[in-house]
């Protein structure tokens, strides 16, 4: 019994239009027929969601992605587009002399447009890391809760590939930053009986939170950083 990865999803407060704003950004196609869902185009098989929320955005995401780049010039261009979207420079302690690029988008996610020449995400795409704040427990829970194998494992930092490739899922280990109320999360779709999901997942670590909305065809858990996430029970 296992769960695929099915979306990656933005808490937004305009879903259609933060879609918008990562469909013209990354030339992602729809997903569906409403809008709010895009295809990743990546080699891990996920979509990109926007889920409608209510909570406002605290803190700096504990979630945010990392954006390859093929050479100086494609950097620049990607950070342009970004800007002429609606994205907004942010400082997140990176410093003046950081070859990477820190944006927001338009409600406030931050996101990284890294240098070219990044070894570790050489291959696995534009949508390069889901890079996540969080400890080596649940970089540890994560690749038994998906079946990715670990592919880094250092100085409690984590991180986890499809076995087909694509966006690699990687923890920066210690100290855990503050819930930032608004974020990103994970959906898995299980491959068999879903109920039998929710427990193997909560066997591996995962709690049931005291209040939970999924909204219709989903049960909400948190993994053991206390970060929310999905099993659809509906396909």
């Amino acid at each position: 019994m296992s769960s695929r990865l099915f979306a990656i999803s933005f808490d937004a407060h305009r879903p259609e239009s933060l879609a918008h704003f990562w469909s013209g950004l990354l030339g992602l196609e729809s997903a569906d027929g409403d809008g709010v869902a895009l295809h990743s185009g990546n080699d891990a098989g996920y979509r990109l969601g926007f889920r409608p929320a209510r909570a406002g955005k605290a803190a700096q995401n504990r979630l945010h992605f990392d954006l390859t780049s093929s050479s100086p010039e494609d950097q620049r261009e990607t950070v342009a587009r970004a800007l002429d979207l609606g994205a907004r420079h942010a400082d997140v302690g990176q410093g003046p002399d950081a070859s990477h690029v820190v944006l927001a988008d338009p409600e406030g996610n931050e996101f990284c447009v890294l240098e070219p020449g990044n070894r570790f995400l050489a291959g696995c795409g534009t949508l390069g890391a889901l890079a996540c704040d969080g400890s080596q427990a649940v970089g540890y829970f994560w690749s038994r809760a998906l079946g990715w194998p670990l592919v880094w494992d250092q100085d409690e930092e984590t991180a986890v590939q499809s076995p087909r490739g694509g966006t690699k899922l990687t923890w920066g280990g210690p100290p855990l930053m503050p819930d930032p109320g608004k974020d990103l999360h994970l959906e898995l779709a299980p491959d068999g009986d879903p109920e039998a999901e929710v427990e193997r997942l909560v066997s591996l670590g995962a709690k049931r939170p005291d209040s939970a909305h999924g909204g219709s065809g989903a049960v909400v858990l948190v993994d053991p950083d206390g970060n929310e996430f999905r099993v659809l029970t509906e396909g």
